[in-house]
């Protein structure tokens, strides 16, 4: 948890500092939020190739090799004197972040017997679910008290620490150890990365420049959307494809992926954009706009607590059901309170 904890954090924790990024860097505010699309690119790119990657250097490996990578490029981030530099290395922290998640939740159900998943998945989600919640009001204190450079330094002692405990106590499963490394898709792969590029750029950028009305956009999202057709056609045909589109016959998994892609929706989504509306528009500083998403956090801290310990006792699907009526509740009542605030309305 103590790996994917830090992997998470950097989704936010750098979202309240842009502002003080781009003028330390001599760069606009919507220069800077490269910062976070070239994170969010790489580390997309990344997580289809996780499975490959953890049969072909073993998971254990490819666990200390993505928090190394991830803990040297925090320190060059931290390092950076203008914003290409820094934009460079969070594409390398992307890279080394982009496996942790998929690789910690593997080992984590490898290690625990069925009757202890439940809770073991409730302690992880802790982490997951508190860290980019966590992350604005942490990144906001920092940055107004001492610079935003520490939000990137302070992964050095966790990436440390992350490192010698998985060398100490982390074990390949045996099938893992054994298992023969197929062949890798390379053109699957190349058409999937410009599929996620494309799409996570005219998303992030779109709006700055009038969405269709550039040309680049629109260029852009032409290539997006072919690219992601042809991937679809090559992954149904091909014998050895990256990602197994056959697994979505699952029902179960199937309702799973889009369910988790809808909380994903909301709850990055709003961390990624309250913070700067909060400063930009409301005139909140960077502190400040970190405090309004911090309650989110203390809640989740609480409620996966108490759901690891209802796991196997209620229905996931109740379990499921009361959580995502809490949060559209709860989404509906933050906003109108802040168009409130706002326009006091």
């Amino acid at each position: 948890m103590a790996a994917t904890f830090m992997e998470v954090l950097d989704t936010s924790v750098a979202n309240v500092s842009l502002p003080h990024i781009a003028g330390n860097l001599s760069a606009t505010t919507e220069e800077s939020t490269w910062v976070l699309t070239s994170y969010l690119v790489s580390n997309a790119i990344v997580l289809p190739i996780t499975g490959w990657l953890g049969i072909y250097l073993g998971r254990k490996r490819l666990l200390i090799l993505c928090i190394t990578l991830f803990t040297i490029a925090s320190v060059l981030c931290g390092m950076a004197p203008d914003l290409p530099f820094l934009i460079i290395a969070r594409i390398l922290q992307g890279v080394g972040g982009g496996a942790l998640v998929p690789v910690s939740q593997a080992l984590l159900l490898e290690s625990f017997p069925v009757e202890k998943r439940g809770v073991a998945m409730a302690t992880f989600a802790m982490g997951v679910v508190v860290a980019p919640i966590l992350g604005p009001t942490l990144g906001g204190w920092i940055t107004d008290n001492y610079s935003w450079r520490w939000i990137f330094y302070i992964n050095l002692p966790v990436g440390i620490f992350a490192a010698l405990m998985a060398q100490a106590v982390v074990e390949d499963p045996p099938y893992i150890t054994n298992a023969k490394v197929g062949r890798i898709d390379f053109l699957g792969f190349a058409l999937l990365a410009i599929w996620l590029a494309t799409l996570q750029i005219v998303l992030d950028k779109g709006q700055q420049d009038d969405w269709f009305a550039s040309r680049w956009i629109r260029w852009l999202a032409v290539l997006s959307v072919i690219s992601f057709v042809v991937f679809i056609i090559r992954e149904l045909c091909t014998d050895h494809p990256i990602l197994d589109l056959g697994i979505f016959k699952n029902r179960n998994y199937a309702a799973g992926i889009i369910l988790m892609t809808t909380l994903g929706a909301v709850l990055y989504g709003t961390t990624a954009a309250l913070p700067i509306f909060l400063q930009t528009m409301m005139g909140y500083p960077a502190l400040e706009s970190g405090f309004a998403l911090s309650p989110r956090g203390i809640g989740a801290f609480i409620t996966t607590s108490i759901v690891g310990r209802l796991v196997g006792k209620v229905k996931n699907r109740v379990l499921i059901t009361i959580g995502f009526s809490l949060l559209a509740a709860s989404s509906f009542g933050s906003g109108t309170s802040i168009w409130t605030s706002r326009y006091g309305m």
